[in-house]
């Protein structure tokens, strides 16, 4: 994780001045990884660091940091400090934040350590360097009825996920969660020739002759993944047609139906469940072979 500045000023504009709590150093078994970042204010935070009552110092540490704005370094072994199992040990670097830092944001920590650099993130010798955090997967969530805004729902907080919302008519969309980019469009399948090649794509729109579409536009624009919702009966159609369409038995392939976890059941809550399980389970095994998720 490195900086997110847009998500900083946002939360600056609404709240005032803010205190944020970053995960510089670990050591042992911790509840979240160096990079992790919460951002606290007089009656409310957002972000998590984890860990319970390390979150809960980290939070009082934060409104004195709020209220004083002197900037400060906190070393905390979870046993010992706060009689958590974990065992572990982190190293807090807690800032107050009257406006959005610059990229690359460099400045002097008093009691800094030397800590791994980090993709955007490095500690060491006094001083903290951050660049600004770009979401390293983007998901474009095709239809806002029921199972896509459970999906956009969950996906929204996740911070490697740069989520876009596709539909053709404003009304169909209930409430956006911050973060989530909404995009309607008249024309879905034509909007598909604005998709990185690199996106994720989630298919689930309202039509089968939308989803059909948009198939084969994915196919023609070409994507790191495509997963579809419906039936074996609805893929099998499909497929058939993707190939009158002109598209390999190879390439089809490539579209996954149906999505989710059908273990789950078919409620919309739980196909997003699903279909969120699986994203992140293919970055988890991109990151375990040292792939890429495209």
């Amino acid at each position: 994780m490195t900086l997110d500045a847009a998500r900083l000023g946002t939360l600056i504009a609404v709240h005032g001045p803010v205190a944020r709590v970053l995960v510089v150093g670990v050591r042992g078994s911790v509840p979240r990884g160096r990079g992790t970042s919460m951002v606290v204010w007089a009656d409310g935070n957002d972000g998590t660091i984890g860990g319970g009552a390390l979150e809960w110092q980290a939070m009082r540490a934060a409104l004195d940091v709020l209220r004083d704005g002197r900037s400060r370094v906190m070393r905390l072994p979870l046993g010992p400090a706060l009689g958590q199992c974990c065992g572990g040990a982190v190293t807090l670097v807690i800032e107050r934040l009257d406006d959005t830092p610059p990229d690359p944001w460099i400045r002097r920590v008093e009691g800094a350590l030397a800590c791994p650099d980090m993709t955007g993130f490095t500690f060491r010798d006094g001083w903290l360097r951050e660049e600004t955090f770009v979401p390293a997967r983007v998901v474009w969530v095709w239809g806002a009825g029921h199972v896509g805004a459970a999906l956009v729902n969950i996906l929204a907080p996740l911070p490697d996920f740069a989520v876009r919302w596709v539909d053709d008519t404003p009304g169909r969309f209930p409430a956006v969660p911050e973060g989530v980019s909404r995009l309607v469009a008249a024309d879905m399948p034509r909007a598909m020739a604005h998709a990185p090649k690199d996106a994720e794509h989630i298919i689930l729109s309202y039509s089968h002759d939308i989803d059909l579409a948009l198939c084969h536009a994915a196919l023609l624009r070409g994507f790191a993944f495509c997963g579809l919702i419906g039936s074996a009966t609805k893929w099998a159609r499909f497929r058939s047609r993707l190939v009158a369409l002109g598209h390999s038995e190879e390439a089809i392939a490539r579209i996954t139906c149906p999505i989710g976890d059908l273990a789950l059941g078919k409620h919309p809550q739980a196909i997003a469940v699903g279909v969120a399980a699986s994203l992140l389970s293919r970055q988890l095994s991109a990151e375990t072979t040292g792939e890429t998720t495209a």
